[in-house]
C-alpha cells in the first residue's frame, strides 16, 4: 500500500507561497526535491486506497447512540431500523450523533467563517492563476481575513475565503447565487490585488461554512461500548492536523483491537487505554491549532507570517 500512497502522493505539494494584499510575494518556499515530510494527496484517493475491497455503506444516517443494552450499544438509523454492536466509533464528523452518549459537549463558533470554492482544469483555463498557486499553495493574509488557495491532483485547485464574522454573518446568503456570493467577497476583499481577487471569483460553485471547534482538553467519563475519534472527539481548525489525527487514531484503535485477547472484558481495556493515549495528543494540537487560526485570521496580518516562519524552522 505504501508504494500506491507514494504513487499518488504529491511530494513538490508542499510548496507554499505567501502574498501581501497587494500580490507582493513575501515567502516562496519550496520543497528540496527529496522532501518527503509532508506529501499531499487528495482525500478522495486516499480514502479510496484505504477501503481498497471493504464493503461500505454509504449514507446510512444515525439517528441516536444508546449505550448499555443487553445485546451491547444500541444505534438507531434514520431509516427507522435499530442495531446493536459491541462497540459502536463515533468518526461522524464535527455534529457527530455518537458525541452525545459519551458527552454533553458541543460545538462552539470560532468566530471565523470562510467561503469554499474551486478551479477545475487550472492548468489550461487559468493558466495565470496556476503559475500564482504553484504546486502547492498560495496564502494571502490581510486584516482579519485571508484567501488561501491549494492546489490538488489532475488541475483542481480549493480556495477559501476566510474571515472573522458573527455567528450569523453569512445568514441569507444563498450559496445557489454565484453572483451574490462574489458581491459579498469583494465588500469583504475590497482592494485586494486583482489576481488574488480571480482566485475566487472564477470559481463556479460557493459553500459557506462557520468554523467550530471543541474544547481544547475535551475528555469523557468512558462509556462501555462507546468511543470518539478525529473530529467527533475534537473538532479543531483546518489546519491539517485534524484528518491526520482521526487516519493516526483510527490505525491505533484497530491495531489495539486485533490485538486484543478474546477474553471478557479485553475489548473495553482496549478501548479505555486508547482513549487516555487519545486526549494529551489531541490537547496538543487543538491548542496549536486554535491558536494558530487566531494568528492567520487577526488583526495583525505579520502574525501569520510569524506561523509560517515558526513552522519552517
Amino acid at each position: 500500500m505504501l508504494g500506491e500512497f507514494q504513487e499518488l502522493s504529491r511530494p513538490e505539494g508542499q510548496a507554499m507561497r505567501i502574498l501581501d494584499p497587494d500580490g507582493t510575494v513575501l515567502r516562496d518556499w519550496r520543497p528540496d526535491p527529496d522532501e518527503q515530510a509532508n506529501p499531499e494527496i487528495d482525500r478522495g484517493r486516499l480514502r479510496d486506497l484505504l477501503l481498497g475491497p471493504l464493503e461500505v455503506r454509504w449514507g446510512r444516517t444515525v439517528n441516536e447512540v444508546i449505550p448499555g443494552g443487553p445485546d451491547g450499544t444500541l444505534v438507531r438509523f434514520a431509516d427507522g431500523e435499530e442495531e446493536a454492536y459491541d462497540l459502536v466509533v463515533g468518526a461522524d464528523g464535527a455534529w457527530s450523533r455518537t458525541r452525545a452518549a459519551v458527552s454533553p459537549v458541543v460545538p462552539q463558533y470560532t468566530g471565523v467563517s470562510l467561503i469554499e470554492t474551486s478551479l477545475d482544469d487550472v492548468d489550461t483555463h487559468h493558466p495565470d492563476l496556476a503559475r500564482l498557486v504553484g504546486d502547492g499553495s498560495v496564502a494571502v493574509y490581510g486584516v482579519n481575513r485571508s484567501v488561501v488557495a491549494q492546489r490538488n491532483s489532475g488541475g483542481h485547485v480549493k480556495v477559501y475565503a476566510q474571515f472573522r464574522a458573527p455567528v450569523d454573518g453569512l445568514t441569507g446568503l444563498d450559496q445557489a447565487d454565484a453572483d451574490a456570493v462574489r458581491a459579498h467577497f469583494l465588500t469583504l476583499f475590497d482592494g485586494w490585488a486583482g489576481p488574488v481577487l480571480d482566485l475566487f471569483l472564477r470559481g463556479t460553485a460557493y459553500v459557506p461554512r462557520a468554523l467550530h471547534t471543541m474544547p481544547v482538553s475535551h475528555t469523557w467519563a468512558h462509556v462501555l461500548g462507546v468511543t470518539l475519534l478525529g473530529d467527533a472527539a475534537h473538532l479543531m481548525p483546518p489546519l491539517g492536523a485534524g484528518a491526520n489525527l482521526a487516519l493516526l487514531e483510527g490505525a491505533e484503535l484497530a491495531e489495539a483491537i486485533a490485538a486484543a485477547p478474546a477474553t471478557p472484558g479485553a475489548l473495553d481495556e482496549v478501548v479505555r487505554s486508547f482513549e487516555t493515549r487519545m486526549w494529551p495528543r489531541a490537547e496538543r494540537w487543538a491548542g496549536f491549532t486554535i491558536t494558530g487560526l487566531s494568528r492567520l485570521v487577526s488583526p495583525d496580518p505579520a502574525q501569520a507570517l510569524a506561523v509560517f516562519d515558526a513552522v519552517q524552522q
